[in-house]
Formats: C-alpha cells, sequence, structure tokens
C-alpha cells in the first residue's frame, strides 16, 4: 500500500467488532500500524490458543471492550463513546458445522448482531463508512463452475450460510431506510458489505477449519484428516480480503455511496483448488507429514465455490498479491515460529508490510 492510506487511517478513530478474532485480530494490527486508533468489541477470544493472545493485539489497541452483540446497550456505549470515522463489522458465528449444533445462536448472533450493530451506528454522528462483513457462502451455491457476482441470489443450505445471507438483507435493508445514498448530504453514512472466500494464515485455531486441523495434525506427528478431498474453495491468505475491506472503507468514507452495496474479495481463479491438493501442498512444505481420508458425518458441505472479483478488479483496482503457494508458506513459517516461541506481533506486522510492499506473486 502507498502513503496515501497510511496518511488517511493516521490518527483515525475505527471501531471494529470482532476484534478478538483470527480476522478481526488481523485486521486490528494493520490498522494500528497505519496510525490508526482502533476501538474493539467482542467476546473473549474464541480458542486457546488465540492470535488476539499470542500476538499481544490489545497492546496495540485504544480500547477493547469485551461484550456480546445481544447487549444492545454495551455495544451502543461502546461504539458511541469510540466515535469513530470507519465500522468494521466482523462479530460472528463463524463455522458452518457449528451452525449445525448452534443454529439459534448463529441465527441469533449473524443475523440480530448485525441489525444492532447498525441500529447502534445510526446514534454516532462522527461516522462516515461502515463494512460489513460476510461471506462467499451468502449466495444461494448451485455448484457452478464460473465465479458468482454481487447481483446473484442470496441462500443458504446450512443455518450459517442462511444466516450471513440474512446479514446481507438487513444491511440492504438499513442502507435504504436509514442511511439511503440519496440522502447521504443529511446523515453522511456509506454502507458496504464485503465476501471473503476461505481465508487461511497464522493464527487460526478455529475447529472444523482444514488449516488449523492440518496444522495440529502436523505438529503433532499425526495423518492429515481429509473429510472431502475433492471439494474446492477459493483458498487465500486473510491480508488478501482485509486489504479490500481497507481500501473499500477509505473509499465510503472519501467519496460515499458511490462505493456502498456488495463486493467480492477472492483469490485468482487458479488458487481455487481441491482439498486433497491443499493439504498435499501443506504437508511438502512442512517436511513431514501424511494424509488420509475420513468418513464424512453427513453434514452438508458444497463441493464447488468461487467468487468473481471483477467488480473489485475493475472498480477499485484491488487484486489479490500472494498466490496459493505464497499463503501456504506465509502460513507454515507462521506456525512453525509460534511452535519455537517467537515474537508473534512482530511477525505479523512483517508480514504484514511484506504484503503492503507486494506485487501480484
Amino acid at each position: 500500500m502507498s502513503l496515501e492510506p497510511r496518511a488517511f487511517w493516521a490518527g483515525r478513530s475505527v471501531f471494529v467488532t470482532g476484534h478478538t478474532g483470527f480476522k478481526g485480530s488481523w485486521l486490528s494490527l494493520w490498522l494500528a500500524s497505519l496510525g490508526a486508533q482502533v476501538h474493539g468489541y467482542a467476546l473473549e477470544a474464541p480458542t486457546e490458543p488465540h492470535l488476539f493472545g499470542q500476538a499481544r493485539v490489545a497492546d496495540r489497541l485504544a480500547s477493547s471492550t469485551t461484550g456480546d452483540l445481544a447487549d444492545f446497550d454495551r455495544l451502543k456505549t461502546a461504539l458511541t463513546g469510540a466515535e469513530p470515522t470507519v465500522l468494521f463489522h466482523l462479530a460472528a458465528q463463524p463455522l458452518v458445522r457449528d451452525s449445525y449444533r448452534l443454529p439459534l445462536e448463529t441465527l441469533e448472533t449473524n443475523v440480530l448482531g448485525t441489525a444492532r450493530v447498525l441500529e447502534a451506528a445510526r446514534s454516532v454522528p462522527s461516522l462516515r463508512a461502515v463494512v460489513v462483513v460476510t461471506t462467499d457462502k451468502c449466495y444461494e451455491n448451485r455448484e457452478w463452475c464460473w465465479g458468482y457476482r454481487e447481483d446473484e441470489r442470496l441462500g443458504g443450505h446450512d443455518p450459517y450460510s442462511a444466516s450471513k445471507a440474512c446479514a446481507e438483507l438487513v444491511t440492504s435493508a438499513y442502507r435504504r431506510s436509514f442511511f439511503p445514498p440519496e440522502r447521504h448530504d443529511d446523515h453522511g453514512v456509506a454502507v458496504a458489505t464485503a465476501r471473503a472466500g476461505n481465508v487461511i494464515g497464522g493464527g487460526d485455531w478455529a475447529t472444523d477449519r482444514l488449516v488449523p486441523d492440518c496444522l495440529k495434525a502436523l505438529s503433532e506427528g499425526r495423518p492429515v484428516p481429509i473429510r472431502n478431498p475433492a471439494s474446492i474453495r477459493p483458498w487465500q491468505h486473510v491480508l488478501e480480503p482485509l486489504s479490500g475491506y481497507l481500501l473499500l472503507a477509505r473509499r465510503l468514507a472519501d467519496e460515499g455511496p458511490a462505493w456502498d452495496g456488495a463486493w467480492n474479495f477472492g483469490p485468482a481463479e487458479e488458487d481455487d483448488r481441491p482439498v486433497e491438493e491443499l493439504v498435499r501442498r501443506l504437508c511438502a512444505l512442512w517436511g513431514d507429514g501424511r494424509c488420509e481420508a475420513v468418513r464424512s458425518d453427513g453434514l452438508h458441505e458444497a463441493g464447488y465455490l468461487r467468487l468473481d472479483c471483477s467488480k473489485a478488479r475493475s472498480r477499485l483496482n484491488w487484486r489479490p498479491k500472494w498466490n496459493l503457494d505464497e499463503a501456504l508458506e506465509r502460513t507454515v513459517a507462521w506456525h512453525r515460529a509460534y511452535l519455537r516461541g517467537d515474537d508473534l506481533q512482530a511477525l505479523c506486522l512483517e508480514q504484514i508490510a511484506d504484503y503492503e510492499g507486494a506485487t501480484r506473486s
């Protein structure tokens, strides 16, 4: 990234929900490295260990509030008190498989939680940009061989996917009802949603996610289990979509509703690869590992999913910088550093700086 975004973020108040999660921790560190005053609101970190603690993210924040999205008064107090210019909403129940076990909690968090964030945002005079992060799984997946565009039909086979489609609809309703583009001069807020693919990177310890499960097995010298070897996913390093969120937020704040609506941030087409290939590449990078197929538990998981990111490429001039090999190498290097006891905050900031200076590999 150039000096232009650094000048934009320096000293600016930014509010991040879900800052204790995997993506939220990386985003918070990146914003802080750009000079932003980052205020976070989230539950305690969802895993043990967790990136938020291992990388000492709290040390780089202006404030960190522990709270549930269901606690509207606490959320509103934290948000209004921060007086942010930009709001990133990442807090969510983020796992497909957990949504089968906890469907009501998933819907409560991802749908009503989004509504509460947007309702609280109405009380923030300083606010200029809102980016609501959903997922590529918000689309009604027809297992097409081509990528989904932002105007494709929303849907969801499982509770998680459906909840994110609903979050998209809630955001659209709030934008049209309370932040309409035609009255931007009155309210001053531009609202967008961001849909990303399957992110990987250092510091993800979530259960029932492929790369964390692989790294755990490799670290323990166990065979890596593969549940759906032929399933194809849009793999990308976590910094890829985060760079899109940052660029989108800056455009929304500077230029308003010309940049609102939905945006896809996914990898290059050649990085949409089968699960088995990804696992074998990970094993090769680790240097000593093997994989084995395990029986699926019967829960539905999409066999093929791809994003069309033409809109972000043509309008935002955004494109991924690290190919899949680079993303995997960075992830393995991070995990080995964790096992050695290295300074993980320094490593995260180093990888962010490398990404900022990179061109497409």
